[in-house]
């Protein structure tokens, strides 16, 4: 599958103000927890910046020789009751902020998957089923992380340090400047490493989406991989896109671990400062130890923000990252959709026609390619018309414009008179069946794929229909497995034959009873004799509904009512089989090259 190109973040990146702000329709309805879990965080805040100012009232009021012993255990309790309200208001933030967090998750996640689902195969065409997994799940498991800690502790690590450097100046203007002066450099480097994390960070992220492609393929083909012997190859290359990770990484924690070495070196630089600072005041008696044990004690409360703020800044700048490759996708137009006043045929009768139709796409250069041009095609009502032509004539792009999987580039086709564009998608859909020559089952029951596109049906028809879809696509293997038709098979039907699973698959057609049956050699994999048997019940189970198939053997285009010749992007000629053969020299050279296609097959080997 095709990884999009280009993972750097593009001209125009979002600011990191306008990516958050995005999220407000999400974050509007679990707001008053949130807000609940920050009063808790700043709360438990502030009770730290406390216990510095009991211990200066402990040095100033009580520790001297008239000092009672009733005020000593006095201020012990303070500290500690201090001390557990603290713990008690961040088991509160906690309990206030992770519910909802997980839950905007959860909606972000289905609302990604299902924006998936509408988009065109156009677009799953362009990019890597890695980079949209790391997209759905470890991008927005990201957020959620900020969410419930990163962002409310980043406001109040802030306000804390406000709320410290004021009791600081309180206590004395001079070790209160000596202490903002750090925040200075700290700044200018803050500015730098901004834009170098947030760079590194996208690529990490882009780098681990492909990294996850590269797992996927590997997996999906790995019978490819242990026949060919390409296990070494396979493993170098995902050795390398591994390392280029490892790096990327490595260089993302460096710029990290460099901005922190300046937001841990500095604060502890100036308080050596303000010690001495501190001691001169208080010989000069312009400070009192009360005050200087204050300053530092808070100074150690607010090394903790201080120290984090780095942590919590790298942390929001990678979930703005990870927000900005979410909305990529999002921000996706859907091309195909249905219109608004949507019609549809009161009498379907399953005619279908294409007129004038042209499709283009572009190539991996962006050139735009024509594929299709000018094909101008009827098929009769119940008619079963084939649809031959040499190997990368268009036949699978047409046949894919019939639901629209992809949208004509100019051009109509209709469907009892009706063009397409002007269905219902759904009932569009449920008008028309398709079976790919590349056959795609999910993991789950044989019944649960057979029945996917099924209608809505009381549990005695629905059981009637698949067995009539089993039997029509000669799929009765399936009753003799296991668990017979509940039997789980593997991902992508993996455990099951090429044949077992084509079968399945056009049963699966089948029992969506369509009003047109768009095949694209579905029986490939099947040898003749029942390819002849699969075509005669569909004759009798599925009488009046139109189809359309490609053609990769005689055998298939002898067993049609009609077949239509493509050449060159158009058509070519229609006719029986007879006809064509007798009058189309193009015709003649197709079907002996299917000939010879056919039988290089079966010497290879029989069929499943």
């Amino acid at each position: 599958m095709a990884v999009q190109q280009g993972h750097a973040p593009a001209a125009g990146t979002p600011t990191l103000g306008r990516t958050f702000a995005r999220l407000a329709p999400f974050v509007k309805p679990i707001l008053p927890r949130l807000f609940f879990g920050f009063l808790c965080a700043l709360a438990a805040g502030i009770v730290a910046l406390t216990i510095p100012q009991v211990l200066a009232w402990l040095v100033n009021n009580v520790l001297h020789p008239e000092g009672k012993d009733s005020e000593v255990w006095l201020a012990v309790g303070l500290v500690a009751g201090l001390g557990a309200l603290e713990a008690l208001l961040v088991f509160l933030r906690r309990q206030f902020v992770i519910t909802p967090a997980a839950r905007l998750e959860t909606q972000m996640r289905v609302r990604f998957y299902e924006h998936l689902q509408q988009l065109p195969v156009a677009f799953h065409e362009r990019w890597g089923s890695g980079q949209l997994l790391s997209r759905s799940m470890s991008d927005l498991s990201l957020l959620r992380r900020w969410l419930a800690f990163g962002a409310l502790m980043l406001v109040v690590s802030t306000v804390t340090v406000i709320t410290g450097l004021v009791l600081m100046f309180s206590s004395s203007w001079v070790l209160g400047a000596i202490y903002l002066a750090g925040a200075i450099p700290i700044s200018i480097k803050a500015f730098y490493f901004r834009n170098t994390y947030r760079a590194a960070s996208r690529l990490s992220q882009d780098q681990a989406g492909d990294l996850a492609t590269a797992v996927e393929e590997s997996v999906h083909g790995i019978r490819v991989i242990k026949a060919f012997g390409r296990g070494r190859h396979m493993y170098d290359g995902f050795n390398s896109r591994a390392k280029q990770l490892r790096d990327t990484e490595v260089v993302k924690a460096r710029t990290l671990a460099s901005f922190l070495l300046y937001v841990v070196a500095i604060p502890e630089t100036t308080l050596g400062l303000g010690l001495v600072a501190g001691l001169w005041l208080t010989a000069q008696g312009e400070l009192s130890v009360g005050a200087l044990v204050a300053y530092f004690a808070t100074a150690t409360v607010l090394a903790g923000p201080v120290e984090g703020m780095g942590m919590l800044l790298g942390m929001t700048l990678t979930t703005k990252t990870a927000l900005d490759r979410h909305f990529e996708v999002m921000d996706t137009p859907n091309t195909i959709t249905s219109p608004q006043d949507p019609r549809t045929p009161a009498n379907g009768r399953g005619e279908l026609e294409l007129r004038n139709v042209h499709f283009s796409f572009p190539d991996a250069a962006g050139t735009v390619v024509p594929t299709l041009r000018g094909v101008d095609l009827r098929v009769r009502p119940g008619e079963t018309m084939a649809l031959v032509g040499m190997t990368g004539t268009g036949k699978s792009t047409l046949l894919a414009l019939v639901p629209r999987l992809h949208e004509v580039t100019a051009g109509r086709v209709l469907i009892d008179g009706i063009d397409v564009r002007d269905w219902d998608l759904i009932q569009l859909r449920r008008a028309v069946a398709v079976a790919f020559e590349d056959t795609i089952l999910f993991s789950s029951s044989i019944r649960e794929n057979v029945l996917l596109g099924a209608p809505d049906l009381p549990e005695e028809q629905l059981a009637a229909l698949l067995n009539e879809a089993i039997d029509t696509a000669q799929a009765g293997f399936a009753r003799t497995l296991p668990e017979g038709l509940d039997t789980v098979i593997g991902e992508e039907g993996l455990s099951l034959s090429g044949g077992q699973r084509q079968r399945i698959a056009l049963a699966r057609a089948i029992a969506a009873r369509p009003r047109v049956l768009v095949l694209d050699d579905p029986l490939s994999a099947l040898d003749v004799r029942t390819e002849e048997a699969v075509t005669e019940k569909l004759r009798i189970t599925l009488a009046g509904t139109t189809t359309l198939i490609v053609a990769h053997r005689p055998s298939t285009v002898a067993l049609a009512d009609r077949v239509a010749l493509l050449k060159d992007g158009a058509i070519d000629d229609v006719g029986t089989h007879s006809e064509l053969l007798a009058r189309n020299e193009h015709y003649r050279f197709v079907i002996a090259s299917l000939e010879d296609e056919d039988t290089n097959v079966l010497e290879g080997g029989p069929r499943a």
